[in-house]
C-alpha cells in the first residue's frame, strides 16, 4: 500500500507498534478491534491512532472498527524493506553472536554483511562464516561492503563511544541494543531495543489480556 501522503516522522514511529500489538491480537484469535479497545492496549490516544490510520487511507468503518487481518496486512506491507539493506554489526558477545548465526532469516533484504569487536581474543576469529574486524576497520570496511545501517550491542559504558565510530563512518540509520541514550548529529536515527521494557510491556499484555479471554474483551 502507497500512503495518500507524505507520513509525519511522529506517525511513523508509531507503525512497528501497532503491527506488533496487531500480531498478538490476530495470534489471539481477535479479527475486529475499535480505535479505543486498541488504545487501552497500547497507551496511545483513540484520536491519535485515527489520525495515524488515515494517513493510509479508508481502514476502518464508524461503528464496527477495524479488520485485524487487514491491517497487519497493511503495516506488514509497509514496514516491509523491498530493498537489501546491508548491515555493519558491534559487538560480538552473546547477543551479538545470536544476531549473526539468526542473520534476519525472515527477510532476505536484510543481511548482516560485517562485525566488529574491540576483545583482540574475538577479532580475526569468524562467526557462522562472517569475519570479526577490529573497531579500526569500521570505516575501510564499512565502505568496502557497502552497509548502510548499524546495529549495536555494546553495553551502555561503551555504547557512546561505539556509537561515535559509526556516525563517523557516514551511518545514519543505528539499532542500539543500549536502553541509554547516546549523543549523536540531528541527521542520524538511533532506535533503542529496552529489552526490560519489551519484557515489562509483554508480561503486561498478558496479565491484561490473557488470550483466553481476550476476544470477550472486545466484543
Amino acid at each position: 500500500m502507497t500512503p495518500k501522503r507524505e507520513i509525519p516522522k511522529a506517525t511513523a514511529k508509531r507503525f512497528p507498534l501497532y503491527l506488533r500489538y496487531l500480531k498478538m491480537l490476530g495470534e489471539s484469535g481477535v479479527t475486529r478491534i475499535k480505535s479505543k479497545e486498541f488504545s487501552d492496549m497500547i497507551q496511545v490516544p483513540p484520536a491519535t491512532i485515527r489520525r495515524d490510520f488515515s494517513h493510509l487511507g479508508e481502514l476502518g468503518r464508524s461503528g464496527y472498527g477495524y479488520d485485524v487481518p487487514y491491517l497487519i496486512e497493511v503495516f506488514s506491507s509497509i514496514l516491509n524493506t523491498q530493498q537489501e539493506k546491508c548491515i555493519a554489526l558491534v559487538g560480538c558477545g552473546n547477543l551479538g553472536r545470536a544476531l549473526i548465526k539468526n542473520n534476519f532469516r525472515r527477510n532476505e533484504n536484510l543481511n548482516i554483511v560485517c562485525a566488529f569487536e574491540n576483545d583482540p581474543c574475538v577479532v580475526g576469529s569468524e562467526i557462522d562464516g562472517l569475519k570479526v574486524y577490529p573497531m579500526e576497520d569500521f570505516t575501510k570496511v564499512v565502505n568496502e561492503t557497502g552497509a548502510s545501517v548499524a546495529i549495536s550491542t555494546v553495553p551502555s559504558q561503551f555504547s557512546q563511544e561505539a556509537i561515535d565510530v559509526i556516525v563517523a563512518s557516514g551511518i545514519t540509520a543505528i539499532l542500539n541494543f543500549a536502553p541509554d541514550r547516546v549523543i549523536v548529529p540531528s541527521n542520524v536515527k538511533v532506535q533503542y531495543i529496552d529489552l526490560t521494557t519489551e519484557l515489562q510491556t509483554l508480561i503486561y499484555f498478558d496479565d491484561k489480556f490473557p488470550a483466553r479471554k481476550l476476544q470477550d474483551v472486545l466484543e
